[in-house]
């Protein structure tokens, strides 16, 4: 079994943010970030901790990935979805959120582990290549109604 203390090592040198929440209520409160997380988002873990992380939305919250984590989460099931958050200074990135549920020896729900990745190169390269299929077809319209 590993220790507490290589674990701490692993997690704080892992390249994607990763986070531990608790349920508080409707909140799911932020008690544990790695450096990764603070560097995503611009936070320091003493600026968030305590805080639920909706406040990575701003006020960016009609996102269809939102309710798809709201029910996973209710309903203690693993999701993973992209997401638009913010970091401190304002500058949105797109985000892979992998949400796993934590249960106790007596599978009680306790925790979740959140896991984020900038996935913003990624989706911005597909946002060009949907944005030139549509140039081609539009293209190929004009050529088609041109050859009749």
């Amino acid at each position: 079994m590993i220790n507490a203390k290589l674990l701490q090592l692993v997690v704080d040198a892992s390249n994607d943010g990763i986070v531990v929440a608790e349920q508080e209520g409707d909140d799911n409160i932020l008690i544990y970030v790695n450096k990764a997380f603070e560097r995503l988002t611009g936070y320091s873990n003493d600026e968030i901790l305590y805080q639920d992380c909706r406040f990575l939305q701003k006020e960016d919250r009609d996102q269809p990935g939102l309710r798809a984590i709201r029910d996973a989460v209710k309903s203690g099931e693993p999701c993973r979805h992209i997401l638009r958050n913010y970091r401190k200074d304002g500058s949105m990135f797109w985000n892979e959120l992998s949400i796993t549920p934590v249960y106790n020896e007596a599978d009680q729900l306790t925790y979740f582990i959140g896991i984020q990745k900038d996935v913003t190169e990624q989706v911005q390269a597909q946002q060009r290549v949907e944005e030139l299929e549509r140039e081609l077809l539009e293209l190929r319209k004009q050529l088609a109604n041109r050859a009749d």
